[in-house]
């Protein structure tokens, strides 16, 4: 690979642009010149062609992954004095979620190759008062499906997993968000595989709580705005419950309908760009995201390397330093959650007790990785690696 050498060797690399098209551009104006702006006919469109493509029987579009999350474990029936299960290595969104349902989440150690919360060490950690267990498909690899589901199937727990990173993913026959879980949640934050700026969808095959959950994420009411204010709507509703503010406007649905139809052709450039990126960092002395298994379709939305000090020289914080010293953006995914003071407090958790996600959250981070990134881009993040790292 020659040295880069353009005007722009100096631009910044964005860690996670988002990649948006004159289609999603239209969409977006034709509401706002259509007189209606919030949850509407694109939001339904949005849904249903969600639901199509994950292959679920109902996808309930909602404003983020922690709506999606709440909801799933209310509509579950988890509630004070109930415990889920869940991985410590993840954003803190999927352990509150849990909490502000009253009921206490539980961590169980991921695996140190996968980083992913394992069958073996969530029913280890299962009490008589877990209800559920909340596996997170970390950086779009999906979890062992199949043995999940054959976990809490011989043990009547809800199965609720975290689809955050993982809209295309799929683990072995299972297509996440078509029977992965019980209940699937999925983030179209603006640094995800599909964006809508800020936004979150359910899915599930069980009818009563796709109803449920469309209720509670407005209001409790049982018409939304669209049902009430169009020309064939009627403008009697009941509140049927003391719900939330959670629903997804059709300015969002916009971004969303057009990044969907267009999904698996990002997820392919972003395969391109992890395949250079491990190809090109092979012969450096820090670790790479393990090979997917034979049969699973990795999402690919983060490409997580780990940095270890007595390998390299360089801690993981002093090593992204020198990166954006560079010019190169990268992140921290994650710092195990029962290492931040509200968890350690509430929960009397301490480090030890959770070596694997330790491990990981002391040395991990993440490069840039984007649709929306160019080849000069990409050169520069494996220049400023090697440079890094060989020059040393």
């Amino acid at each position: 690979m020659s040295r880069v050498s353009s005007p722009e060797a100096l631009e910044p690399v964005l860690f996670a642009p988002p990649s948006i098209g004159d289609a999603e551009l239209g969409e977006v104006m034709a509401v706002l010149r259509s007189g209606w702006l919030t949850t509407g006919p694109r939001v339904e469109r949005f849904e249903r062609e969600f639901a199509a493509y994950v292959g679920a029987r109902y996808a309930l579009a909602v404003n983020s992954c922690t709506a999606a999350l709440h909801l799933s474990l209310l509509a579950a029936g988890i509630g004070p004095g109930d415990e889920v299960v869940t991985t410590p290595l993840t954003f803190c969104a999927t352990a509150n979620a849990i909490v502000h349902t009253g009921a206490t989440p539980v961590f169980a150690d991921v695996d140190p190759i996968t980083m992913n919360l394992t069958p073996e060490s969530a029913e280890a950690a299962t009490t008589g008062r877990t209800r559920a267990i909340l596996p997170v498909h970390f950086a779009g690899r999906p979890v062992d499906v199949s043995a999940f589901r054959s976990l809490t199937q011989r043990t009547g727990l809800v199965l609720v997993d975290d689809a955050a990173h993982a809209v295309e993913a799929r683990s072995g026959i299972h297509k996440v968000g078509a029977g992965s879980g019980d209940l699937t949640c999925f983030s179209f934050y603006a640094t995800k595989n599909l964006t809508t700026a800020e936004g979150g969808m359910v899915t599930t095959n069980r009818g009563d709580w796709a109803e449920q959950i469309r209720v509670m994420s407005l209001h409790g009411m049982s018409r939304n705005a669209w049902t009430r204010y169009s020309l064939n709507g009627s403008p009697r509703y009941d509140v049927q419950m003391a719900g939330f503010k959670y629903n997804m406007s059709d300015l969002q649905a916009a971004l969303g309908i057009h990044q969907l139809a267009s999904i698996d052709c990002r997820r392919e450039r972003r395969e391109a760009i992890c395949r250079r990126y491990d190809a090109e960092l092979a012969d450096l002395p820090i670790g790479r995201p393990a090979a997917t298994p034979a049969g699973d379709l990795h999402a690919r939305h983060l490409y997580t390397i780990l940095v270890d000090e007595a390998a390299c020289g360089w801690t993981r914080d002093a090593f992204a330093a020198s990166l954006r010293d560079r010019g190169i953006a990268t992140a921290v995914h994650f710092t195990a959650l029962h290492l931040h003071s509200y968890y350690a407090e509430r929960f009397d958790l301490r480090r030890g007790m959770f070596p694997a996600a330790e491990s990981i959250s002391d040395r991990t981070l993440s490069l840039p990785l984007s649709a929306a990134m160019t080849e000069h881009a990409v050169d520069r993040v494996i220049e400023s690696v090697r440079d890094c790292l060989v020059g040393r």
